[in-house]
């Protein structure tokens, strides 16, 4: 469709449905998004005038609920998409290029005749898209290219993965255009990681890309990583009365990608010891009865932070049951417990390297104090810096956001939906 007649399709309501289906049934939040997509096919048009076919697509970000740093070491998961998504309008060519204008960040260029790991790139935008590009490369398929303009309402630093947001929408655009769809949900969010991984450089997992591109309220087993068991949850927090809050502290994870590789890095030299590559293949037993001899061979703070994966791999099929039972006191608590060992065993709640930058752990203590008892609260996502998640009763969700707002700043606490469906085209 060209330009006007998308804005003419925003305006007059012909998109509302999808909107709603992807951002909730508020009135309010339909004039927000009809508003965000006019101005970023307006900004679209400024940047590509000569463009008479425009194609719109979606990524939510992703709340971690359950297994934090399990899924590198192919444990277990639960995780949602979230109702904040990054969107692109797209303009395909075929002069072999990727043009990337993202709001708020400098204009990215790939030439796709170049799909070589670059060391320069590390840790860049750049390196992302090429290493995308690069992934569906190696599966034979032929990319022409394309120009598109991005927004995100998933911030950089929220901690709810605007980088696997990125990564699945522009996988799910190369999919969709050049491969027919047939990576899918799960080919896509695997080609996100392969990127993430070898071109920027970060030793992520896959759980942010899957719940990206799969959406909804899900149960991963990453036992298989190439072939993930996903199982969909079904529970209404809204109709049982809570609210999930994610509060972003402010804190910078700049040079932080250290401290994030370490935990990965650790609990593999301590699978190795046990006769395996990942903690999932080792038996727990065993490892409880050989400490001293990896006490020999590990540092103390590996053995902690494998001792957190077997205990929340488990905790996190525990939560789903338990949600999937209707015990949500026995999901608050088995929450409550999971950050208690992230804090004391995974030890990933503010960074070794800066011992005063503690924000979360000052974060988690004023929810406690808000909460009272009530509800559920733990890190959320990598750590480090960043975000925490709390499961609020809605009749205290506006006096809590306030309270995080007036301490870490505004804005800084949003209650969120969870969204059921993933990366997508936005068709009329």
């Amino acid at each position: 469709m060209t330009i006007q007649e998308l804005c003419g399709a925003i305006s007059g309501g012909r998109l509302d449905d999808r909107f709603r289906e992807l951002y909730g049934l508020t009135e309010r939040e339909l004039l927000r998004q009809r508003a965000r997509y006019l101005n970023a096919a307006e900004h679209f048009s400024r940047l590509y005038p000569e463009c008479d076919d425009v194609r719109v697509f979606s990524a939510p970000g992703r709340t971690e609920i359950g297994g934090n740093h399990t899924d590198h070491q192919h444990g277990i998961v639960l995780a949602a998409a979230v109702d904040l998504d990054a969107i692109a309008l797209v303009y395909f060519t075929e002069d072999g290029f990727i043009r990337i204008n993202s709001e708020g960040h400098e204009p990215n260029e790939i030439d796709l005749s170049d799909l070589e790991v670059r060391e320069s790139e590390r840790g860049t935008t750049d390196a992302l898209i090429r290493g995308i590009a690069a992934g569906f490369a190696r599966k034979g398929v032929e990319i022409g290219g394309f120009s598109a303009y991005i927004t995100s309402d998933v911030l950089i630093g929220s901690g709810l993965s605007s980088s696997a947001a990125f990564e699945t929408l522009i996988g799910t655009i190369i999919d969709l255009r050049y491969n027919e769809g047939r990576e899918g949900a799960v080919g896509t969010a695997r080609i996100g990681k392969f990127a993430e991984n070898l071109y920027f450089g970060k030793a992520c997992g896959l759980m942010d890309q899957t719940v990206s591109a799969v959406g909804g309220f899900v149960s991963i087993d990453f036992n298989f990583p190439d072939e993930p068991v996903i199982k969909p949850v079904s529970f209404d927090f809204t109709g049982a009365g809570y609210s999930l809050c994610i509060t972003d502290t402010k804190g910078s994870h700049a040079g932080l990608s250290d401290e994030y590789s370490t935990i990965p890095a650790e609990m593999k030299t301590v699978a190795e010891q046990l006769g395996a590559e990942y903690l999932r293949d080792a038996d727990e037993d065993d490892f409880y009865a050989e400490l001293p001899e990896l006490r020999k061979s590990c540092t103390d703070r590996a053995i902690l932070r494998a001792a957190h994966f077997f205990a929340d791999s488990e905790r996190a099929l525990l939560e789903a049951e338990a949600l999937s039972c209707g015990d949500l006191d026995g999901f608050f608590r088995l929450v409550n417990e999971s950050g208690a060992s992230s804090a004391e065993l995974l030890q990933n709640l503010y960074p070794a390297s800066r011992p005063e930058k503690q924000e979360l752990p000052l974060a988690i203590m004023l929810s406690k104090r808000i909460l009272a008892g009530n509800g559920a609260v733990r890190v959320h996502g990598g750590g480090f810096a960043g975000t925490i998640q709390a499961f609020v009763p809605t009749y205290l969700a506006g006096s809590y956001a306030e309270e995080m707002d007036r301490v870490f700043g505004q804005g800084s606490c949003r209650i969120l939906a969870v969204r059921s469906v993933g990366s997508t085209e936005i068709t009329l």
